[in-house]
């Protein structure tokens, strides 16, 4: 199987260029936000033809269950920046591109093998559910509950996952995004946590993407 992982940052590049050095994974960064994980997930694809495109990264948390270092894996996915307006039919829903899904919806099969991996290692907390996308670095309460009033059952907002969704979508390749939880911003103020995160980041948390890699492999 050929899996290919993108991420926005260098941060995240260098991490996880260390999780899977002599590996056959293809990892590669696209920059931040919607247009760039857009245009690196259409060059892979190309490119490298995977049969499979994994988001991995960071992202902001919510929801009382989500702590910093925790794991949310997309079970759906869609734009909290995104309103077309009253269509036609008057089906267009806001965060959704007019004739494209409303959520797009991981894998099954790749849904399925990331909730194994809370089995496999229990001291893991992973979360499955919604992931928001927008261009937008979530640094103040008040986005963050502006985001959270559309989207209330949302686990994680971040600035890449549902374009690079979106891109597979048109292009039939499975996807899903795994994001580690840098930041709670309804519990946050100027992003602080977030900054944090990133001088205390714990290994484990990018080498749960490898772990869940192995069972792809299996």
């Amino acid at each position: 199987m050929k899996i290919g992982i993108i991420v926005a940052m260098d941060k995240e590049l260098q991490q996880l260029q260390q999780v899977f050095k002599n590996s056959d994974v293809l990892v590669q960064k696209c920059g931040i936000g919607k247009v760039n994980a857009a245009l690196g997930a259409q060059k892979m694809i190309n490119e490298f033809k995977p049969d499979c495109i994994i988001s991995s990264g960071c992202a902001g948390g919510n929801g009382d269950d989500i702590n910093i270092q925790d794991i949310v894996v997309s079970a759906e996915l869609c734009y909290h920046d995104v309103y077309c307006g009253r269509a036609i039919d008057d089906s267009t829903v806001y965060g959704q591109v007019q004739g494209l899904p409303a959520r797009y919806q991981a894998d099954p099969m790749l849904l399925q093998k990331a909730q194994q991996l809370s089995i496999i290692n229990c001291q893991l907390s992973i979360h499955t559910g919604l992931i928001v996308t927008g261009d937008w670095f979530v640094d103040s309460k008040d986005k963050m509950r502006e985001i959270i009033g559309h989207f209330p059952e949302a686990k994680a907002v971040d600035m890449e996952s549902c374009a690079i969704a979106q891109t597979c979508y048109i292009n039939k390749v499975p996807f899903i995004s795994f994001r580690v939880v840098s930041d709670i911003p309804l519990r946050d103020t100027d992003a602080s946590q977030y900054h944090n995160f990133w001088e205390t980041v714990a290994e484990h948390s990018f080498q749960t993407t490898r772990t869940f890699v192995e069972l792809l492999k299996q």
